[in-house]
């Protein structure tokens, strides 16, 4: 489903990603971790596009995303959801009308086939009541729902997450870990997640990536983490732990 291989990416003469290399399996839940600026985000957008490395290449269902026009890029993300960092709600939208905006633009839905889609959606993620709510009126844990049902309104196969627990408790991390994942295993996704929220990636991934030092350090499963020898990753798991 998705492949990275032999990837570089540096700004301005300093290198960010060196050569990385990833494949994550159809239907697979994989969490990315490492340390602030270890290239996490950096990575999450090469796999939509959105950075274009300076060697290597990013595979989509066996397609070189690096090879493609822009225009062409834009086809393929329409199968891919993406749930930014901040959520990147529209203000002056309502709830209801940030989840619709997907589908008004780029289906030929009516308007009532996607009131019905959105609020069914709005309903599965708990924001049935904050529906006419403006951005500038949700909680933290209330934009990132939002946020989430605008991602995968579309039934993308393909769900991109970063930092989706960023800013958020501990009881709230898990809420919205628990929900990326259920709607994941619904819509039968492929989900990659970018993360710092070492206990729920422990919890719900099913491989997990390291970053460190540009490269990739060790994946694996979660049960291969927990019981590694290695001793910066055992310290890493046992600082970021809550």
């Amino acid at each position: 489903m998705i492949k990275v291989s032999d990837l570089y990416k540096s700004y301005e003469g300093q290198t960010v990603l060196e050569g990385i290399n990833l494949e994550i399996a159809e239907g697979e839940f994989c969490a990315i971790l490492g340390g602030s600026g270890s290239g996490k985000s950096v990575l999450l957008r090469h796999l939509i596009g959105l950075e274009k490395p300076d060697h290597g290449h990013v595979f989509i269902n066996g397609t070189d995303i690096t090879l493609l026009s822009e225009g062409d890029l834009l086809t393929v993300r329409k199968n891919i959801g993406y749930l930014f960092q901040a959520g990147a709600l529209y203000d002056s939208f309502t709830v209801r009308e940030n989840v619709a905006f997907p589908l008004s633009e780029h289906t030929k839905m009516s308007w009532e086939e996607i009131w019905r889609k959105v609020d069914e959606l709005l309903e599965q993620v708990g924001l049935e009541a904050a529906k006419d709510k403006l951005p500038s009126e949700l909680s933290g844990g209330m934009n990132k729902r939002a946020a989430l049902a605008r991602a995968v309104v579309m039934d993308s196969k393909i769900l991109l997450c970063d930092e989706p627990t960023s800013g958020l408790d501990p009881i709230l991390s898990r809420e919205i870990s628990d929900l990326i994942k259920n709607v994941s295993r619904q819509l039968k996704s492929t989900t990659v997640v970018t993360s710092h929220d070492v206990n729920n990636a422990l919890r719900i991934a099913d491989r997990i990536v390291l970053i460190k030092d540009k490269r990739i350090l060790m994946q694996g499963t979660p049960a291969e983490f927990r019981h590694t020898k290695d001793f910066f990753i055992r310290d890493f798991l046992d600082v970021c732990r809550v």
